[in-house]
């Protein structure tokens, strides 16, 4: 899944903690426009989410996650293929989604927090307009880390 960019951050680690730069427009140049965060306890899954307009640029800055991506552009040739990484808070990875893939994300440690940048033309697609793929379709069938029974909104079930 070429469209997809993988960034890894510097960072500053002392006695302190962790400093690092979450976006910089000499690397990434996109126009964001809106930010948003998610908290989660463990085995909370929230996705698969996905529009026509919208990059968005994911980083976990605490705790673990496994996150998905899938392909929702019918014209393509891996269209309903997806990818996984575990996102570790701390190790500064950021995935960069293009639109038209969804994209979701199950918190593996006891919490975990979510970050999204987001980057659009025209009007923001809230969650009333975003389409949805369900985690456990047949035609996808997604290799999960575990088979616990995930935590699901009533909009991902």
């Amino acid at each position: 899944m070429k469209n997809i960019k993988i960034f890894k951050s510097s960072n500053f680690k002392d006695n302190r903690g962790l400093i690092w730069t979450s976006w910089n427009k000499k690397k990434i140049n996109l126009n964001f426009k809106h930010d948003k965060f998610s908290l989660s306890k463990k085995n909370v899954f929230r996705g698969l989410h996905y529009d026509n307009k919208t990059w968005k640029l994911i980083s976990c800055p605490y705790g673990k996650i496994f996150f998905v991506v899938v392909n929702c552009n019918k014209n393509s040739k891996n269209y309903l293929k997806y990818k996984t990484w575990i996102l570790d808070g701390g190790k500064n990875v950021q995935i960069l989604v293009p639109p038209m893939y969804a994209n979701g994300h199950l918190c593996l440690s006891d919490v975990c927090l979510f970050h999204y940048k987001l980057s659009y033309s025209g009007k923001y697609v809230d969650v009333d307009k975003q389409k949805i793929l369900k985690w456990n379709d047949p035609k996808i069938n997604i290799k999960w880390p575990f088979k616990k029974k995930f935590i699901l909104s009533n909009r991902d079930k």
